[in-house]
């Protein structure tokens, strides 16, 4: 076969860009790729749905902090992709998503699965648009990869008619630039010093980042800012913002802030869009963020009169450059950093310290045997669902290697971000939580997993509920109106057990660390299913 299609010339600029791995499920359209993927040695991870390729692409991005491919086919295939795209957008991870198109020569014509894809997608992703010939794909791939990794982090759409991965050029490739050239926008020197200035004048200043900048992706540098600014530095990342279970009690001190740096964050719902009580009135407050539209946004939101400076700016260059120009403001931890990290670590008193023992277990059961096993493991990664039992799981269980639902508030998207996590990170040790309503949506990827070799550990928090909608309504309109959220207590480890990977059911205390291990131990996808106490998510009540 020619070697000179279109399809080709795309699978050498994956393969230019060091991409090893590209997360897909197969169809008509993009049979041309598959073909040419093969020459060009770039592994296909094939799942069994749409939906979890884009998952895995989006969690593989977040760990590798690497541009990361989901390759769909065109119209169903395309579309039941497109729901896995808002969870990036909103966790500000570098997807390019490559959909199969119907031919551009039948278009306007009922070809097959004729579809407007490339509309379909603009709303969550950063730029999206159609393939218009085969000399331009290197081009097409170099330019969704710029704008995926530049500024605020974000998914690419490109939709590849059939026509033009079939079709032929002449051996001139275009590309207007290099692959990944990425030219950084730092804060410039001047505004750098400014913003040192204002942090070191204040008495109690705070500094609020978004995604990019959680330890997953960023490892140390946070932590090195924190340092070099002599103030704390927080990763906003939950939907539950402010009230973030894992941050304990944040939302506390947040209120107590004098002066607010906005990293790369938005003044959105997650920190009650900057106004009082949860910020005070007096905190004035500095924002830097890569795009020019968000920064207008929060100015209006926030108030003019309230920011003292604002510019736009990417954010980890901006945070290399702050720790270039601080050589440190103090002479290490101060009250108000101590207050915060107190707060930070703040659980109340309300959990237990020890849980149940006997019938269902207590969240907390879980997350400590849990903790034990990442703690002991060379290298791990904890992967939480979102949903009750997912905030349960993020308020008991840490690492630095951290993947949860982000901002966008998803659920069901665990089970495929464990899987990329061990394609990833094949040694770690991988845990994920999941509610069993999450589950639900995606445990057909064990045997993905099994076919694959990845070996993960999914934790199913089975409470026979989708208990976060459960808990609404309780609160909302009263137990006797708390309808249609029940689910049943299906043995999940069963599931797991069928498609070729280890199982464990767990309705003691005492009996899950012991099935954790062997769940670890066994070297197979595994499924522990736990019977689980209906609770609600908990709350940091700090005095």
């Amino acid at each position: 076969m020619s070697n000179n299609r279109g399809a080709d010339l795309l699978a050498r600029t994956l393969t230019d860009a060091g991409v090893a791995h590209v997360f897909s499920l197969s169809g008509n359209h993009v049979m041309p790729l598959y073909d040419a993927m093969l020459d060009a040695r770039v592994q296909v991870v094939h799942t069994r749905h749409e939906n979890a390729a884009v998952h895995m692409a989006d969690a593989y991005a977040r760990l590798t902090g690497k541009a990361s491919f989901a390759l769909l086919t065109g119209g169903p295939g395309h579309a039941n992709g497109i729901g896995a795209l808002y969870t990036a957008l909103a966790s500000e991870s570098p997807v390019v998503l490559l959909s199969g198109h119907a031919p551009l020569s039948e278009l306007g014509t009922g070809s097959f699965q004729e579809m407007r894809q490339a509309e379909m997608a603009a709303p969550v992703v950063k730029a999206s648009w159609t393939a218009a010939s085969a000399a331009g794909l290197g081009d097409d791939i170099a330019r969704a990869v710029r704008i995926a990794t530049s500024g605020r982090p974000g998914p690419v759409h490109v939709s590849l008619p059939v026509d033009v991965l079939e079709g032929a050029y002449d051996g001139e490739a275009e590309r207007d630039s290099p692959l990944l050239d990425v030219e950084p926008r730092p804060l410039s020197e001047t505004a750098v010093d400014a913003v040192i200035a204002m942090i070191a004048a204040a008495a109690r200043p705070l500094v609020l980042t978004g995604p990019v900048m959680a330890e997953a992706r960023a490892g140390e540098l946070r932590a090195t800012l924190a340092r070099a600014l002599d103030a704390p530095v927080l990763c906003m990342e939950s939907p539950r913002g402010l009230n973030d279970p894992s941050l304990g009690g944040l939302a506390r001190v947040v209120a107590r802030a004098d002066l607010v740096v906005l990293l790369g964050k938005e003044p959105d719902f997650t920190l009650k869009f900057a106004r009082a009580p949860g910020f005070a009135k007096e905190c004035r407050f500095v924002v830097v963020d890569p795009e020019a539209a968000a920064l207008a946004r929060a100015l209006d939101v926030i108030g003019h009169e309230r920011v003292v400076l604002s510019t736009v700016a990417d954010t980890v260059p901006t945070a290399r450059r702050l720790i270039e120009r601080a050589s440190g403001l103090g002479d290490g931890p101060n009250a108000w950093t101590a207050e915060v990290e107190e707060a930070v670590r703040y659980r109340s008193e309300e959990v237990p310290a020890i849980a149940s023992s006997e019938g269902p277990l207590h969240p907390l059961d879980i997350g400590r045997e849990v903790q034990r096993a990442l703690d002991a493991a060379w290298d791990s990664v904890f992967v939480s669902d979102g949903g009750e039992f997912g905030q349960w799981a993020q308020a008991c269980i840490s690492s630095k290697n951290r993947l949860i639902n982000g901002q966008g508030g998803s659920i069901g998207s665990a089970v495929p971000f464990a899987l990329a996590a061990k394609v990833a990170r094949p040694g770690a040790t991988v845990i994920a939580l999941t509610g069993d309503g999450a589950a639900g949506f995606h445990l057909m990827e064990i045997e993905t997993a099994v076919r694959c070799g990845l070996a993960p550990v999914i934790v199913v928090g089975n409470d026979a509920c989708w208990n976060a909608e459960h808990q609404i309504q309780i609160r909302s309109y009263g137990k006797d109106r708390a309808l249609y959220t029940e689910l049943s207590p299906t043995r999940y480890d069963q599931v797991a057990i069928a498609l070729g990977g280890h199982g464990e059911h767990v309705t003691r205390a005492a009996d899950f660390g012991p099935a954790l291990d062997r769940a670890i131990a066994s070297r197979k996808p595994a499924v522990v299913n736990v019977v689980v106490q209906r609770l609600a998510a908990p709350t940091v009540k700090m005095p």
